[in-house]
């Protein structure tokens, strides 16, 4: 799924600390995302290693920034990510060293400029006006390595192992109908695929493999993660909408796409859950949003701001 970034101005990378000694995770737990404050506790040597699953979802996946505040100030460095769609190109921002509020206000500075944002996409559009009337293609459809190239920060490395946290990014592999995981070489492409969502950015040719959004196939990639840490937590914002009955109706052709596209990733989360939950499954309360409202960012930050506290309660009781 799409999201955004401003690449304007640079930003210090900051290192956090972390130990890590086999341990074996506690049950699952599910976070709501509505509990009271939890005061912050002062960084302190940890035992337990952690990884983190940030999943598909379009403009909700503004809410992975919260989770990753709340890692941020609790001191928890994670020695793992892996990301799908949005959760690709956050985490590979985050993976390169760019602390969770440094991300939140270049997202939420860039998406309050729409002129800037159109400009950037206008730059990465593929198709033309008289294609519409000519049959001959969607008229905004966007190149995904441009789009990334537009958007994503010069801050973040060009190959995977220039990271400082080690990243794996989901794509699906048309042809071959599955899925496509990346985890060396460069990153950009990579993170294009993962974002390459139909309809909306064209399929990505790399390697001899054509690839598409990863949310076809692992929309929350926390399988991935099972070996690498301690205790993995996993970051689902694939479920449904919170429309009033009353006020539902028939939806336009994209939006029936892309919400469509949601409830086939949220069927495939669930089949997930059930062979096998992560240790901590996070799911914030933006559902209320949809795949495509970026414009929206501070009403979705807003939303998902109760996450935090939640997200650190839960930590401090796993991790002790």
């Amino acid at each position: 799924m799409v999201w955004i970034m401003d690449d304007q101005s640079p930003h210090p990378r900051r290192r956090r600390t972390d130990s890590a000694t086999p341990h074996t995770p506690k049950h699952a737990e599910q976070i709501s995302g509505d509990s009271g404050g939890v005061p912050e506790k002062p960084h302190a040597e940890r035992t337990q290693t952690i990884a983190i699953a940030l999943g598909s979802g379009g403009a909700r996946g503004l809410s992975h920034i919260l989770v990753l505040e709340a890692l941020d100030e609790l001191g928890i460095k994670p020695v793992a990510i892996a990301g799908a769609s949005i959760g690709a190109l956050i985490g590979a921002v985050y993976a390169s060293g760019v602390p969770a509020k440094d991300i939140h206000a270049l997202a939420a500075g860039l998406l309050r400029n729409r002129g800037e944002i159109m400009r950037r996409l206008l730059a990465a559009r593929i198709g033309r006006i008289s294609d519409l009337f000519g049959g001959l293609g969607n008229p905004v459809m966007l190149d995904a390595e441009r789009f990334v190239g537009s958007f994503m920060p010069d801050l973040v490395p060009e190959d995977f192992e220039q990271l400082e946290i080690p990243l794996q990014v989901v794509a699906t592999d048309y042809w071959e109908r599955r899925e496509k995981m990346f985890d060396h070489g460069p990153i950009r492409p990579a993170v294009a695929a993962s974002l390459a969502i139909p309809g909306l950015i064209r399929p990505v040719a790399h390697h001899g493999h054509t690839l598409v959004d990863g949310g076809a196939v692992n929309p929350l990639p926390f399988d991935l993660l099972r070996t690498k840490a301690d205790i993995v937590l996993a970051v689902d914002i694939t479920g449904g909408h919170s429309g009033k009955s009353n006020e539902r109706g028939v939806p336009g052709p994209f939006e029936a796409m892309f919400a469509t596209l949601q409830i086939m990733a949220s069927s495939i989360v669930g089949e997930k859950l059930k062979s096998g939950a992560p240790d901590i499954l996070i799911r914030p309360n933006v559902d209320a949003f949809r795949v495509l409202d970026f414009f929206r960012a501070t009403a979705i930050l807003k939303a998902a701001e109760p996450v935090k506290d939640e997200v650190k309660r839960r930590l401090e009781a796993v991790l002790g």
